[in-house]
């Protein structure tokens, strides 16, 4: 029992003889979180055999909802974007494929047009920057609807020899917002 005692009276006498630090909730403001957000926006793949069902040129348009700067918050602290289109097409058509981003009116803000040329074509990358060094954020900032469309440029019979042609677009974003 007298061991214990005095190990007790140790352990209290050197938790009061600690060097504690006065914490400093201060350090928030020191911090510059940026953190990115990466985000898959669209995916569109259209088979050939559709394309050529197509009455018309124009076999695909579609307005989809962007709605990533409806809050406040994240509006006012977005620092950078980029938002990346990949393209494939296994079709026998050139295609023409265009994005427009659209404010509340239907306003166009921004447009990216696409010219495909038909199978065997390489996948086409494209990688718009917004935000310093690249357009204004303002495009991002005010968009509410991303409008696709697609054109064959082609004719409505052929058929690629690959097997289960198509035309697939897809599309990412990685947005940077500070967070304070």
């Amino acid at each position: 029992m007298k061991n214990f005692a005095i190990y007790l009276l140790v352990i209290v006498l050197g938790c009061l003889s600690a060097c504690v630090e006065k914490p400093d909730f201060d350090q928030f403001d020191d911090i510059d979180a940026i953190p990115t957000v990466d985000a898959s926006l669209i995916y569109v793949e259209s088979p050939e055999r559709i394309i050529n069902q197509a009455a018309g040129i124009n076999f695909y348009s579609q307005d989809f909802v962007f709605d990533p700067f409806n809050e406040d918050f994240v509006q006012e602290r977005l620092v950078d974007a980029i938002i990346r289109y990949e393209v494939n097409n296994t079709t026998s058509k050139p295609i023409d494929f265009t994005v427009e981003l659209l404010d509340a009116g239907d306003n166009v803000l921004d447009t990216e047009n696409f010219m495909i040329s038909p199978a065997p074509s390489p996948i086409l990358i494209r990688e718009v920057a917004y935000g310093p060094g690249g357009r204004p954020l303002d495009i991002l900032r005010n968009t509410v609807t991303v409008r696709l469309s697609a054109t064959n440029l082609g004719d409505n019979t052929s058929v690629s020899s690959l097997p289960d042609p198509k035309i697939i677009i897809r599309s990412s974003a990685r947005f940077r917002i500070r967070l304070k």
